[in-house]
């Protein structure tokens, strides 16, 4: 029995970045041999263990082959005769494909040190066009690795551009992914992610909503990069200079579907686009089965991003709705987020992302007038049921009217 660090723990070790998961092989052992020294065995479809002290994962070297289609269709082989380079060369990435000895020797059968000092992406093996969650992943490893310098090597991009092409994408469950789509979002470059996405053809076929962005033009006086595709990019570069939660970078990537509704002749003015994209919204969210949150936040914004750009020139009674769609008094924390959405909109266009964005200080400032009516006095006149929140509602409005005027608004 061998057992060996591989994947991401060597690659990152390599790199000089913080090592958080490890992953370990076992070469030269079956199951029974893991089971007698207390291998506690997890893997239903293939041989995985946890060690007994430190609950880390040992699976037994594998090969792999090809039986379905999806991420799931894949008949597994682990026995002892199994060696390194046969388990290595399953894996995606030739920098993932890497493995560690105990004396810290490490085995590279396939240029993965010589693709992290190029800085390429590069697949192990033709067996990667086997497996459409691997476009997702690559896609991924773009959005950590590119503040490094890293890009996909050509070839794996074309690998991913016939995968996007045969149809195996959507024989990824929702579930699965979400989760790589979610990693990715809180990367340090979501939009990059994006991007090498619709370099193979992936984003047509598992966003085709945001796909429908690029080429759509908008207001050079307000967006100064035009496309309303280049724009969302830009939204999501200033998501993660922000450290926004992934609340707030799904709804980002969202909020102007609508603008691909727009007909041609209207262009570059999206009226409305914020109402035609609610259908769009909801449509993604359901695909992805996205968490609560997401949806809500993501739809929300949508409808709403256009008021809180305004929010000055806002009516107190259109401040008062605005107010009550986010629920503010038992759900503030949905505002904060939607606020924070909202100036990374205002942020990511082309020369404007160091500009205030006095309207969040503003929109917080009238919550907390709408918070500070006492609901006490009212109980006390008499007032409940339906009657109550109609004179809750007015006295809200009247500490919104007040507020403006405190802030020199009409």
């Amino acid at each position: 029995m061998r057992i060996y660090k591989v994947g991401g723990a060597v690659r990152d070790r390599l790199l000089g970045r913080p090592v958080t998961d490890i992953d370990w092989v076992v070469v030269g052992a079956r199951a029974e041999d893991m089971l007698a020294q207390g291998y506690r065995p997890v893997g239903e479809d293939f041989p995985v263990f946890l060690h007994p002290e430190t609950g880390e994962e040992y699976a037994l070297a594998r090969t792999e082959r090809k039986s379905g289609r999806g991420y799931g269709g894949f008949t597994f082989f682990a026995n002892p005769d199994v060696t390194l380079e046969e388990d290595l060369i399953r894996r995606d990435l030739t920098i993932n494909a890497m493995a560690e000895d105990e004396h810290g020797q490490v085995t590279d059968p396939y240029g993965g040190q010589r693709d992290l000092a190029n800085r390429l992406l590069r697949h192990v093996a033709p067996a990667f066009a086997e497996d459409p969650l691997r476009v997702l992943r690559v896609a991924r490893f773009a959005a950590r690795y590119a503040p490094l310098g890293f890009s996909v090597a050509a070839q794996t991009l074309a690998l991913m551009r016939q995968l996007a092409e045969s149809g195996e994408l959507q024989a990824l469950t929702p579930e699965r992914s979400w989760k790589e789509m979610s990693r990715a979002l809180l990367e340090e470059r979501p939009d990059v992610f994006i991007q090498v996405l619709r370099d193979c053809g992936a984003l047509q076929v598992l966003l085709p909503e945001v796909q429908a962005l690029f080429g759509i033009p908008q207001p050079a006086a307000h967006h100064p990069e035009i496309d309303t595709g280049a724009h969302i990019l830009a939204v999501l570069r200033q998501c993660a200079e922000q450290a926004q939660p992934l609340t707030v970078r799904w709804a980002c990537l969202l909020h102007d579907l609508g603008k691909a509704q727009t007909p041609a002749e209207e262009w570059p003015r999206h009226f409305d686009h914020e109402n035609l994209g609610l259908p769009l919204i909801q449509a993604v969210n359901q695909r992805f089965k996205a968490p609560r949150d997401c949806q809500e936040l993501a739809l929300l914004v949508g409808q709403y991003h256009t008021h809180c750009h305004r929010a000055q020139e806002l009516k107190a009674s259109t401040l008062l709705k605005l107010l009550q769609a986010f629920d503010i008094y038992r759900r503030p924390e949905r505002f904060d987020e939607f606020l924070a959405a909202c100036e990374m909109d205002a942020r990511g266009r082309l020369g404007l992302e160091r500009r205030a964005y006095p309207q969040a200080d503003y929109l917080r400032g009238a919550a907390a007038a709408a918070r500070a009516v006492p609901v006490q006095p009212l109980l006390a006149e008499g007032f409940k049921g339906a009657a109550l929140g109609e004179a809750l509602s007015l006295a809200r409005l009247k500490a919104l009217k007040t507020y403006k005027q405190a802030q020199g608004e009409p």
